[in-house]
């Protein structure tokens, strides 16, 4: 049975406990598959809500995307508010961007409401890359203050951005103020634990094999077998062929961070004196940020095999050279990767299957605040109120061309072509 991937996070998870798996027969008012922030965030607000519910984690609560990602959580969607607006109207793409905002506090509500030790820190830098990207940056805040009267956001210059990240190689950046960063595993480690508070019931190492609709779901595994009213399917990049039509609108890719030790203090204050996040603009991000210990978590260098790299630490490492050539005196402790899901839209897929089974998956990056808030939306959705669904279901959401099978080689011929694109001046 699967435990925990060796990571900086699971090295410093705080909550982690063992769970059961589920044996026999069980029913639920809900039923969800999958226990990453999706998964625990709906069995949360549920149980909150005092509906009965199982949830069923093929490997450990937090063992995917979840438990391994950058941990950033910041306002906005990869589409543009103007965009989402051309393709489903003013009033929707308001209530889109709105979801992003409301994402970023309903994190932090979490962690102070059930006081969940994941290192919140402040504050989140998308920097430019390239000068004609800092053009296009500034007039994103500029929209994004004039137009949606959000005021949390600002734009640096070059020589601000340097001031803040030790290094000249920016163009300028986006500074999101009310933007934050945490330690994801032990986040999504204390939800289940609220979930389980309020009397969800949480099973490990409980792969399901297949199940069926109706009015009344049924959900097998090896061992048991779940009836409910209403089912969820939140398992992301992981989803498999479990579930046919929602997974042809996702692509799993990798992606992957190291972790050095410990920097000197002299030093992460001269690279990242206020410990904020960053993300640059390339289409193959970079994203990193200093732990509380002090190391240099860095992502990057996503690949589109099914295989990780045989050398993680060698295969980021030259990425985070390439800023701070500086680290290569300090040793990677740790290198680890995970898989998450995108769409054709780079927009979350958040949706209704039928009647009673859900679908909330595909959050292209964005999945430590989106996720969380999906889980939210599913619960509201339970319960009568269906505005948050409804505005995501407008949003045009196409098949990867041919589903599942096909998928793969499309992916590749576009994202080296980005890749060579991310490599000019």
């Amino acid at each position: 049975m699967s435990k925990h991937e060796p990571s900086y996070y699971e090295a410093t998870a705080r909550a982690y406990k063992s769970r059961p798996q589920l044996v026999g027969d069980h029913s639920a008012d809900i039923c969800i598959i999958g226990g990453g922030f999706t998964g625990t965030s709906a069995a949360l607000h549920l149980a909150e809500a005092g509906f009965q519910v199982v949830l069923l984690e093929a490997n450990e609560i937090g063992w995917g995307a979840s438990g391994r990602n950058g941990g950033q959580i910041c306002q906005g969607h990869n589409m543009s508010h103007a965009e989402m607006a051309k393709k489903v109207g003013k009033d929707t793409a308001d209530v889109l961007w709105q979801t992003s905002v409301d994402s970023v506090d309903l994190v932090k509500e979490l962690i102070e409401k059930y006081q969940i030790d994941c290192d919140l820190a402040a504050g989140v830098l998308h920097v430019a890359s390239k000068s004609r990207h800092a053009d296009e940056i500034k007039e994103a805040v500029e929209y994004k203050r004039q137009q949606l009267n959000y005021e949390d956001v600002e734009f640096l210059d070059a020589k601000t951005v340097a001031d803040k990240l030790g290094t000249d190689r920016y163009h300028g950046g986006e500074w999101y103020k009310e933007g934050a960063h945490i330690h994801p595993l032990n986040f999504a480690l204390g939800l289940a634990k609220a979930a389980e508070e309020y009397g969800a019931e949480l099973y490990d190492h409980s792969a399901v094999l297949e199940y069926t609709d109706g009015k009344q779901p049924e959900v097998m595994t090896a061992k048991g077998r779940v009836r409910c009213r209403y089912l969820l399917f939140a398992c992301n990049g992981y989803l498999g062929h479990l579930n046919g039509p929602a997974a042809r609108k996702i692509m799993p890719i990798n992606n992957f961070i190291i972790a050095t030790e410990p920097l000197p203090e002299s030093v992460a204050n001269r690279i990242n004196p206020d410990r904020i996040a960053v993300a640059d603009s390339k289409f193959v991000v970079n994203y990193y940020r200093l732990s509380k210990d002090r190391r240099m978590l860095w992502g990057g260098g996503e690949n589109y095999s099914q295989r990780f790299p045989k050398d993680i630490a060698g295969f980021v490492k030259k990425h985070m050279l390439e800023t701070y050539p500086e680290l290569g005196d300090y040793r990677i402790d740790y290198a680890w990767g995970g898989t998450l899901a995108i769409t054709l839209n780079r927009m979350p897929h958040i949706a209704r299957q039928q009647e009673n089974i859900f679908v909330a998956h595909g959050y292209s990056g964005h999945g430590v605040a989106m996720a969380t808030y999906a889980g939210a939306i599913f619960a509201k959705a339970v319960q009568g109120s269906l505005e948050k669904m409804d505005a995501f279901e407008r949003l045009p959401m196409r098949d990867f061309p041919g589903g599942t099978l096909l998928r793969w080689p499309g992916l590749v011929t576009g994202m080296l072509y980005y890749s060579m694109l991310d490599r000019l001046p």
